[in-house]
Formats: structure tokens, sequence, C-alpha cells
């Protein structure tokens, strides 16, 4: 029997985290990659995996703790083959012999590999060099805990694979995204369909890879086996939670709201409420210490469905059997396009949308525009006017810092941010997502050109993460590509603004006592009219349309 120290792995900038589920109990007996507890930081709740099979011996943590990276979770006795260990090879069992009484960190990576070697194909002859095990390829972190469809496979039994192979295509409720392979190797079998819903940490495949690869890259427990070699001085992590156990509650403060500060709830069950739009201050929490659940909030939805509300129009269109009058066909609709159809329909019941007109005159834009033509084919840029529209769009922002805003959920307060991210509305296939552009006050034209480019061949080709588009400050919809004179975008709430961009035509403009060609540029800015007042909303658009029908400005 060997026994291993399970760490909590490395948390990035998350900080204190809480633990708010134990799935294990001493004395069970757990497989690689299955829960071992959850955490929840103060953006999201995360399932941490056991990164080897084996029994749960003790458990260092209580729920409602604080741990941090590296704090010791609990301790696993791993059970040893005694076949793995050949007679021909002393090396190896002399190697690994030691290992074993000694407590030092580093003695940790021999102890992993021998149940392991129960996996190796013993008709082999050459040794450990020409050994081969079945690993199993999970999910890898997703950025969020929520489930994920699987609408791709790429690979079946028997192929196979290098590193990063596509093995396949999972889609969120904002994009879909291919799972690459860690590892080179030959497919044994698919643990997963067409069709299923999986998280982060859930087990893909099985896959026959040469053994050395598992020192190197332990699949997604990798990172669990990465902060095994600490030194012993991190393992009073755990008991260290006291000093800090007022660093989450301060964070979920600062996440939700004043009035609600009070509730006893996690950022995940908190950003379920904002989107169910449930008072968190009605419900009565069944975890611990009063805690409010997610299955809390689904219970107090179901139990308010059939009370009455004031005021609210019946929001279903009844169903109407169209077979009645020709033939008809069902389609089903895709996950993309089902939440960006929820996330409009909630974000044109919540914001009292207002819409500002305004045309711009782009003719020397379009003129300075066409004299790059040379210089863009050069650098391999195609040079459109979204980037010219990006840029001014980024100034007028910093000219109107009120337009920068969200509103916080108890309508006490705005959060201002100062930067400057910009989302650009992109139709693909699949349905509609929209990449977020960064920093753009801080870059110039020719590199915002080269980030479209790159985000749309990314959106069309499915290639998009859930971090490429998260953070926007304003989104731009352009329709010029397609037509029409005009037409009044939503606003992507949490943001309060979004700018609508229509056909460029050539129109008589009076200028000097006479009718002279201008090609005048269609603009619709959408806002909040909870954030924003009208006299703000005329303002921006008229300086918007100054800095394109005169992009010098963008220099001042």
């Amino acid at each position: 029997m060997a026994t291993e120290i399970i760490k909590v792995p490395e948390l990035g900038d998350a900080g204190d985290v809480e633990v708010i589920e134990i799935p294990v109990s001493v004395g069970q007996e757990v497989a690689e990659n299955d829960s071992l507890l959850v955490l929840e930081s103060d953006k999201a709740a995360m399932e941490i995996p056991a990164p080897m099979a084996g029994v749960i011996k003790s458990i260092a943590v209580n729920l409602g703790d604080q741990v941090t990276t590296g704090a010791e979770i609990l301790t696993l006795e791993t059970v040893e083959s005694p076949a793995a260990e050949p007679v021909d090879e002393p090396a190896a069992e002399e190697e690994s012999a030691p290992a074993q009484p000694e407590p030092a960190a580093g003695a940790e990576r021999p102890e992993i590999e021998p149940p392991a070697e129960q996996t190796v194909d013993e008709p082999l002859q050459d040794g450990a060099a020409a050994a081969s095990e079945v690993i199993e390829i999970a999910i890898p972190d997703l950025g969020t805990d929520d489930e994920v469809d699987v609408i791709e496979i790429h690979v079946k039994a028997g192929d196979t694979i290098a590193v990063d192979d596509p093995l396949l295509t999972l889609e969120s409720d904002k994009a879909a995204m291919e799972v690459p392979s860690p590892h080179a190797g030959v497919v044994e079998s698919l643990l997963v369909e067409i069709g299923a819903q999986v998280k982060t940490g859930a087990a893909i495949l099985r896959l026959r890879v040469e053994r050395a690869e598992e020192v190197t890259e332990p699949a997604l427990s990798g990172v669990a086996a990465a902060s095994a070699p600490e030194p012993k001085e991190a393992e009073p992590a755990a008991p260290t939670a006291p000093p800090t156990a007022t660093a989450s509650p301060a964070q979920a403060d600062a996440a939700g709201a004043d009035p609600g500060a009070n509730v006893y709830a996690g950022p995940a069950v908190r950003k379920l409420a904002r989107e169910l739009g449930v008072d968190l201050t009605l419900i009565k929490g069944s975890g611990a210490r009063g805690r409010i659940v997610k299955e809390d909030v689904h219970e107090f939805v179901k139990s308010s469905i059939g009370r009455p509300a004031a005021g609210v129009a019946p929001s279903a269109v009844p169903d109407v059997d169209f077979s009645r009058f020709g033939e008809v066909e069902q389609v089903p609709r895709s996950k993309l396009e089902k939440v960006t159809a929820a996330n409009m329909h909630r974000s044109w019941l919540a914001v009292p949308h207002v819409a500002q007109f305004e045309e711009a005159d782009v003719t020397e834009l379009e003129e300075f525009r066409a004299g790059l033509k040379a210089e863009a084919e050069s650098r391999g840029v195609k040079l459109t006017p979204l980037p010219f529209l990006l840029k001014a769009c980024a100034q007028t922002l910093r000219e109107f810092p009120q337009f920068n805003v969200s509103i916080h959920s108890s309508g006490e307060y705005v959060i201002r941010k100062k930067y400057v991210h910009i989302g650009v509305a992109v139709a693909t296939e699949a349905g509609l997502v929209v990449p977020v552009m960064r920093d753009v006050d801080r870059k110039n034209i020719w590199q915002l050109a080269e980030e479209v480019a790159e985000a749309s061949v990314k959106a069309r080709d499915r290639k998009l993460t859930p971090e490429d588009m998260q953070g926007a400050c304003f989104t731009i919809s352009s329709l010029g590509a397609i037509g029409g004179t005009g037409f009044v975008p939503i606003v992507n709430a949490p943001e309060v603004a979004i700018l609508g961009v229509a056909r460029t035509a050539v129109k008589p403009v009076w200028r000097g006592g006479e009718f002279v060609p201008r090609m005048m540029l269609p603009l619709t800015l959408t806002y909040d009219h909870k954030a924003v007042n009208g006299v703000d909303g005329g303002r921006f658009a008229a300086y918007l349309a100054a800095l394109l029908g005169d992009i010098r400005r963008l220099l001042l």
C-alpha cells in the first residue's frame, strides 16, 4: 500500500476558495478522475478530480472551509500491483524501494507509477521503453461548472491520434469548442456519445499510450500531480482557513449587492438567481448554516409558477397545428440558438431601449481606406470599415464614460469600467456569436484589422473559447455587407449600449450652397435608458459621427 496526500491544485488568481461539497467519505473507493470535492471561488464552482484510484483514508477539510493552492484535501491509499514489478528489471525495483519509506514530496512521483503498470502489455520484452498503458482522457477546465453538449466526435475506437488532434466538439451556451488530445496514442474506447452532456473532468475516452508519457503529462489530473512535489510546509494550509475566512465573503459582497449582503449564497447561485429574476432575500436556504443552494432557487421558481403575477402578460404564444395547412418539418434548434434567443428576450424585457439615429459622412474615410489597399495587401490584411468603427467607438466611450458601465442588480450603483473592450457580432452557421476585441483604445488600425480577421475566422470555424467572448463593454453589430437602411439592435446586457451599422449609400448633401454627393453611413445607437439619458445618447451619436467624418480627430 502507498499513501498519497492529495492537495488543492493550482487555482490561478482565485486566492482563497470555499469547500461547498464533499462527495466522498472515509473508506470509500474512488477511481481516477472521480470527484473528490467541489470548491467555489468568487467567479465559479469547480470540481477537484482524483489524480489516481485508491481508498480514502482521511479527509482534512470540512464543508465551509476556506482553502488555497497546495492545501491538503485528503489522504488516499493506492494499491500496488505485485505483478507490475517484473523480476528481470532490478533497476526499477531498486529505484522504487527506497521511495516508499521516504516521506519527502519528491518520492510521490515514483509511487504513482506502480498502479499504472497494471495495464502494461505483458508480452512486450523491451521493458518500460516499449510498455504501454490505457489512460482516460477527460474534459479540460471549461471555466464553468455548467454542463455542455457533445455535438461532434472526431475519432473512433482503433484510431491512431497525435497530440492536439481534435477528439470531439462541445457546445456551451456561448460557443462551440474543440477538445484536443493531450497525448498521442490509439483510441481504445469512447466513453461519450453525440448528444451527451458533460462537464469539466468528465471522462471522454480511453487511450493507449506509451508509458513514458505518464511522467510528462498525466492528462487532466496532472494539475493535481504538479502540486504534489510542493514542500511539506504547504500542507498546513488547510488549518489556516480562519484568518482568511473573511476573504470569500468580501469577494461575494463585491459581486453580490448591498441589499443581498446578508444572504448566504455563493456566486454561482447568485448568478442563477439573476438569470431567473429571483430575489434571494425571499428564499430560505436548505444548505449548511442556512446557505442557499441551486436547488432552493429552482424550488422557489417552481412554487412561484402557479402564483399570478400582477401586471405580467402571458408570455407564451399558443402552439398551432400547422400540419393542417400543409407539409411541415420539425427542425431542432442548437443550444447556441436557444441560449441566444433567451438572452435577447431577457434583455428586451429588462432593458428600456431607446434608439438614437445618426448618419456619418464617411466620404473621406472611404477615400483614405481605398488609398491603403496596396499596403493592406502587402500586410496580408483586408482593411474593412470595421477597424475604423472600433477605433472611433473606443474614443467615444472614453469621451462619454457613462456608456462604459454596467448597472448592479441592486440598482444602487453602476460599475464603471476603466478598460475598453468591444464586442463584434459575427453571424455563423451555428448562430450569432460576439468575439471581443480587447483594449481597443490602445491599438492601431492595422492591429485591429488583424484581430477582426482572426476572430471572424475562429468564429466561423467554431474555434472561439468562452474567454474570447467575455468582458465586452460595448457591442457593434454591422449589417452593412447585407443591406438595409437601418435597424435597431437589442442591447446585450449587462452592457448598456450597442451600435447598429447599416449599408453605406451615396446621398445628396447640402454643402456650400449646393447639393453634393456624399457617402453616408447610417448608424443606430441603442442604449439602456436606466443608465443613459437621452441628451447623452444624442451627444454620443453626434460625437461618433464627427469622428468618422474626419478621422484626423482620432489623433486628438
